[in-house]
């Protein structure tokens, strides 16, 4: 994972067409269950192996929040600190399972230079496909 942005990005400096750098995130065990207690979901799904194997899955799973969160923290890495997240909108695909990597990749589709807003579409893929897919809408000053 990156160290993120220490500069925020400007309006005037984002074109629609732009690509994000992709970000690789390795995704552990540690990771999953970390994350889901951060978010409150104890779904043993994402905790117990036994348990998500119990329901016909290889191993435990990341959830939506901890996807989510990734998901606005690419974005936020990319457009700096002064950004704000007006929206984050995603929908789960493949699971991310420890031993993943879920590379990030993200392009900007429109800017509104009335409301300072961009749009941006993310996807996040792993070995078995597309992990999330979905739009962020970012103000930038």
């Amino acid at each position: 994972m990156s160290a993120g942005r220490t500069r925020t990005r400007t309006f005037a400096e984002v074109q629609a067409g732009e690509e994000l750098p992709p970000l690789a995130i390795d995704v552990t065990t540690r990771l999953i269950v970390t994350a889901a207690i951060a978010t409150r979901d104890f779904q043993d799904v994402h905790h117990d192996k036994d348990a998500a194997q119990a329901l016909g899955s290889p191993d435990i799973f990341m959830n939506i929040l901890t996807t989510n969160g990734l998901v606005g923290r690419y974005v936020t890495d990319w457009a700096g600190p002064e950004a704000l997240l007006r929206s984050v909108k995603i929908r789960l695909g493949a699971p991310n399972y420890p031993g993943d990597t879920m590379v990030l990749a993200g392009k900007v589709t429109a800017a509104d230079a009335a409301e300072r807003v961009v749009q941006i579409e993310v996807e996040g893929r792993n070995r078995l496909g597309p992990h999330v897919t979905g739009s962020v809408a970012v103000v930038l000053p």
